[in-house]
């Protein structure tokens, strides 16, 4: 591996992280923030459990109130082609949190049978074969 991609690929996974290895720390009780920066309508129609909705249009209002800047934070949106969670990656940064974006956003989450949360409590888990393999 050349020095150009080893320190590439080290900066990406230091700002980076997926769904499977979220919900790993999660059941793990690593001390993090998991943040669903979309709308409100995107949020009630479905979200990881155990997120917290700030919406990046919101966060540098209501992180330094709601937040402790010595957690650190992941963030994410929908799927890999909306760059919301980049947007809000980028104001927690500017507040000086530790931050990582997950890749896949909620999409990979869902896909990959993950707990999500609707407006009104839990959403059925579905295994989508073409991400997860499933016995």
């Amino acid at each position: 591996m050349t020095t150009d991609a080893l320190a590439y690929f080290t900066a990406k996974l230091a700002h980076e992280t997926d769904p499977s290895d979220v919900y790993a720390a999660q059941k793990a009780g690593e001390a993090f923030t998991l943040i669903d920066v979309r709308s409100v309508d995107a949020w009630n129609q479905g979200h990881a459990a155990g997120a917290v909705h700030i919406p990046y249009r919101d966060i540098a209002r209501r992180a330094p109130s709601e937040l402790d800047a010595a957690v650190p934070v992941v963030v994410y949106c929908w799927s890999p082609g909306c760059n919301a969670g980049a947007k809000g990656a980028v104001e927690f940064a500017k507040l000086g949190f530790a931050v990582r974006e997950m890749i896949g956003g909620y999409e990979y989450w869902a896909r990959e049978g993950l707990p999500v949360e609707g407006a009104d409590g839990p959403l059925p888990r579905i295994f989508d074969p073409l991400v997860m393999h499933v016995r």
